[in-house]
């Protein structure tokens, strides 16, 4: 029995905020931007998030422990005819628990939920550091089409 077969996907809820805080710290990136000494930015944070209509989070919930979470926000644009589009975000699975498959259930889970929700695209950005997430990401059908850019205020 594969561990895919223990995990469960579920809507997050407040009380995650903590293990899913751990996630992003569990992470090359995240251990310098993250910080769980103080949670009350997060938890208002998870306040805004849980009131809009149109973003949910995902985690993966393994024997009671938080260890894999997504972020989905959902749009309409103009473009693509109205098109409903889904952007992934967060996406993060416990580092002792990686190329186990976990990543592959949420993503497809996350896809589902964007086809309930009528989207007809999925998009995400991940840091050009992060070299295996690119060939995870390819590897599910996504396609680099774009160049993202960000800019800090």
């Amino acid at each position: 029995m594969s561990i895919k077969d223990d995990v469960v996907v579920r809507v997050a809820q407040r009380r995650d905020v903590p293990e899913m805080v751990a996630l992003l710290i569990d992470d090359m990136l995240g251990q310098g931007r993250e910080g769980a000494s103080d949670l009350e930015p997060y938890y208002e944070a998870w306040d805004e998030i849980i009131l809009d209509p149109n973003a949910e989070i995902l985690i993966l919930d393994l024997d009671g422990r938080v260890v894999g979470m997504a972020q989905l926000n959902y749009a309409r644009g103009l473009g693509r005819k109205g098109m409903r589009r889904c952007t992934i975000e967060a996406v993060r699975v416990a580092s002792n628990l990686r190329s186990k498959g976990l990543g592959a259930v949420l993503i497809e889970n996350c896809l589902d939920m964007a086809r309930a929700r009528g989207c007809g695209m999925v998009q995400l950005t991940t840091d050009k550091r992060r070299t295996d997430a690119h060939r995870f990401y390819q590897r599910l059908g996504f396609d680099a089409s774009h160049e993202g850019m960000k800019l800090y205020l």
